[in-house]
């Protein structure tokens, strides 16, 4: 029944996001079509969409994702070597419950977590 799910975050500014999601975690723009305040990314098989929220105090915002991947060393090496920066509090470890994470923060300070299992 269910198959597959797209979190819609807030963002300030369009070309800001894509920027970010271009050039520091490696996703693509999804769909041809440009919309007006709304903008869908992707990479392998995950997709995140963005919804124009101009008036966003990124200090309040508590937008956050989970997103699995199967060789997170990889990743994480890659976004490191692309001078990502790593959430202070979000590097690279293996946590109590099975689960080897990081974090991220993007322009508006949406958390994104990524784990694999271990």
């Amino acid at each position: 029944m269910l198959k597959d799910i797209n979190p819609k975050l807030p963002m300030r500014d369009k070309s800001a996001t894509r920027v970010y999601y271009l050039n520091k975690l490696g996703f693509k723009v999804f769909g041809s079509e440009d919309f007006d305040g709304y903008l869908m990314m992707e990479k392998d098989q995950i997709q995140i969409h963005f919804y124009e929220f101009k008036e966003l105090d990124p200090k309040e915002n508590y937008g956050q994702v989970y997103i699995r991947t199967d060789n997170i060393d990889l990743y994480y090496n890659s976004l490191l070597q692309n001078k990502t920066e790593i959430h202070p509090n979000g590097k690279l470890e293996i946590k109590p419950w099975g689960q080897k994470e990081f974090s991220v923060l993007d322009p508006d300070n949406n958390l994104l977590t990524f784990g694999q299992s271990i």
